[in-house]
């Protein structure tokens, strides 16, 4: 079971991360990271699925039942994750996290020849109560490759830091491409009617990234 110090409700949001066993790698390489993000849609739902049996070139488009959580962003970092959901049914983002971590671990053990949990313990959820926080999570979570290029980019203003931000643009591995409105298949894994329209177009989304990316005070 999960210890929070909450009880989920529905139509309230959260946000949910963890890290690897020990701050070990979760991802090892890209393939792990389409992995997940396949089954970031796919355990969505009370469908069951056969993933051998699945066609790649059309997961995003397997009818999953009943969703059982409203996504708003993902990101994919080598030892973490971080999502932001909205409880849609009652015990939906528990049933959700623990079916898409219990997925993900059978393919990384099998794959990797592992054994174990590869996941710190239980994951954790912070409730978002206030519309402040809630609109500031879309640029934390996306954010968070900033690190792959400077891990201490908080420390200091990062203007006119191209490398950083060409980064953010290119990594594959968050929405941060859906609220860019990219078009690729991967954008059917946010409901973002589901959750308030802080931006009304991609240019106000990258300017809200940019003034947290050049923020000099984290502390």
């Amino acid at each position: 079971m999960v210890r929070l110090n909450f009880e989920f409700a529905i139509d309230e949001f959260y946000h949910v991360f963890n890290h690897g066993n020990d701050d070990r790698l979760i991802f090892l390489d890209d393939k792990d990271k389409r992995h997940f993000t396949h089954l970031l849609f796919l355990t969505n739902g009370t469908n069951a699925f056969e993933f051998s049996e699945l066609n790649l070139g059309s997961i995003y488009q397997f009818n999953r039942g009943e969703v059982l959580v409203d996504i708003g962003a993902w990101c994919l970092m080598d030892n973490h994750y971080h999502f932001l959901f909205k409880e849609r049914v009652e015990g939906g983002i528990m049933k959700f996290v623990q079916r898409l971590i219990a997925s993900y671990s059978m393919y990384f053990n099998a794959r990797h020849k592992k054994r174990g949990s590869i996941f710190e313990g239980h994951f954790k959820a912070k409730p978002v109560e206030f519309d402040e926080y809630l609109k500031h999570l879309f640029a934390y979570i996306h954010l968070n490759p900033a690190k792959m290029v400077k891990p201490d980019w908080k420390e200091g203003k990062l203007v006119g830091n191209q490398k950083v931000w060409d980064h953010l643009n290119t990594y594959k591995f968050s929405s941060y491409h859906d609220y860019l409105e990219r078009d690729r298949p991967e954008k059917v894994i946010l409901n973002k009617a589901a959750f308030p329209e802080y931006f009304n177009n991609p240019k106000e989304v990258e300017e809200d990234m940019l003034d947290w990316l050049n923020f000099d005070d984290w502390s």
